[in-house]
């Protein structure tokens, strides 16, 4: 818990945040004012939090949750308030969702843009591949023309060494 009684106070600026938007415009809050309404709000956090752990020892449970503090507040005799805060409550989750449902999207799209991005590159590296393959059956073929090429020429030269003699007679 906290070491000294200040650690529990709620942040000043906050506090007057908080107290500006809640008076008319020219109106001034002195420096004592925003100290009381301070001290006035960390006394009531702590009591409401205190009453919510009383809701969630009696559930069994470490961790207060919000109809805890719903539950809190009616001890309390703060039944006024559990009207908006639920209704608070309700825009918070909803907000929270929409968050989730977008970081969804976004995350489901990225996966499709990477699957797209590797399966163009696979398509890319096989094209080159297939290139790659034609050039090679090419490089192939010509070299097989060349050698048939060679070998015509050879059965065509005569070098004298035939054993097919042609015989001419004369009458």
């Amino acid at each position: 818990m906290a070491e000294r009684p200040e650690d529990l106070n709620l942040p000043q600026s906050v506090i007057s945040r908080i107290m500006k938007d809640a008076v008319p415009d020219g109106v001034s809050i002195s420096k004592e004012a925003r100290n009381a309404v301070s001290k006035a709000a960390s006394v009531f956090v702590l009591y409401a939090t205190s009453c919510a752990n009383n809701y969630a020892m009696k559930g069994k449970r470490k961790t207060l949750n919000a109809q805890d503090v719903m539950s809190a507040m009616k001890d309390m005799e703060f039944e006024e308030f559990v009207e908006p805060l639920e209704i608070s409550l309700e825009e918070y989750r909803s907000g929270q969702k929409g968050k989730k449902e977008k970081s969804e999207m976004r995350k489901k799209q990225k996966t499709q843009e990477e699957s797209e991005a590797n399966t163009s590159s696979e398509m890319e590296e096989g094209k080159e591949g297939a290139e790659e393959e034609e050039e090679e059956d090419e490089a192939e073929e010509e070299e097989e023309e060349d050698n048939e090429e060679d070998g015509e020429e050879e059965e065509g030269k005569d070098d004298g060494s035939s054993d097919d003699v042609q015989v001419i007679e004369d009458d």
